[in-house]
């Protein structure tokens, strides 16, 4: 995810920003076995990835907060 998020800082250049990044990505980083499967198809399929993608943008913007030490031992700490 960190390295998507520094992908996105170079927007300006490749016009692949957090957004588009996420569009591409998601699918793979949050694959689901339904989508997949013969019970999705069409409306409910796209609304699937629209939400996945949503996700991974979100991820990708606040990589920062969500991946730093300090939450790290924040979560730690609160779970012991």
């Amino acid at each position: 995810m960190k390295h998507l998020a520094r992908l996105a800082d170079y927007c300006s250049i490749t016009n692949m920003h957090a957004k588009n990044l996420a569009i591409v990505w998601a699918p793979n980083l949050l694959r689901s076995k339904q989508i997949e499967s013969a019970c999705f198809s069409g409306t409910a399929a796209f609304m699937e990835v629209r939400i996945q993608s949503i996700v991974v943008e979100f991820i990708v913007n606040h990589v920062n907060v969500l991946f730093s030490s300090k939450l790290s031992s924040v979560i730690r700490d609160g779970a012991g």
